[in-house]
């Protein structure tokens, strides 16, 4: 696969964890879950979920747009 291709699929998964970080299809809810609110537990999964992604992307892809090309 090539770099730009690389690249447009790293800012898409960026694009998707931004999107869903805040619950907005949860406000409102007043379910509650082991004694914590629903929208709290998405927020909770959600940042384990984004702490894999950028482990995933430090480790593979984090040249990508700071070093510059030939250096």
């Amino acid at each position: 696969m090539t770099r730009v291709r690389i690249d447009y699929r790293w800012v898409a998964v960026f694009a998707i964890l931004v999107t869903f970080a805040v619950p907005w299809f949860l406000w409102g809810d007043s379910r509650v879950f082991a004694g914590l609110p629903l929208w709290l537990w998405w927020h909770i999964g959600w940042m384990g979920l984004t702490a894999v992604v950028f482990h995933l992307f430090a480790r593979t892809a984090w040249d990508r747009g700071i070093v510059g090309e030939g250096r």
